[in-house]
């Protein structure tokens, strides 16, 4: 998938459509069967790049969890956690979103939530962080920490 797209399901056909997320919120019509799309149902096969415009609007609208990887190019631990953050995306797809900030890029989204360290993933409902896992963990931990909120 490419990073700024999401996919939403159509509630009459069961199609996925595929939208960029420049255009969440938007009102939008399946390719499909041309049924309204709901603007809130959507779902990701791997992870979605957001900058500081689209932070809010993807996370508060979503009605899965959210997991927000706070990263850095030039950090290696960040690194290396980009492919059991990607093996989640896939994994979770559905029921968790997986959303990646990168902190150089968006800066006020990081100041905003206090991202001090990086990796630092935080678990959003509805806009609202509800965990908070520092650094890299594996897999399997990482896992376990998250299947509280699917």
């Amino acid at each position: 998938m490419a990073a700024g797209s999401l996919l939403i399901a159509c509630p009459s056909c069961q199609a996925k459509n595929r939208i960029p997320t420049t255009r969440v919120g938007q009102k939008g019509r399946c390719g499909r069967c041309q049924a309204d799309l709901p603007g809130d149902a959507f779902y990701a096969d791997g992870p979605v790049a957001v900058d500081d415009a689209r932070f809010d609007l993807l996370t508060r609208r979503s009605r899965l969890p959210v997991l927000v990887d706070f990263w850095a190019g030039w950090c290696q631990p960040c690194r290396q956690l980009e492919p059991v953050v990607e093996q989640l995306a896939r994994e979770l797809s559905g029921r968790l979103l997986v959303v990646k900030v990168d902190t150089e890029q968006a800066v006020s989204t990081a100041n905003r939530f206090g991202i001090r360290g990086i990796p630092t993933l935080v678990v959003l409902r509805s806009g609202l962080e509800v965990d908070r896992i520092p650094g890299a963990l594996p897999l399997e931990a990482l896992r376990g920490r998250l299947e509280r909120f699917l």
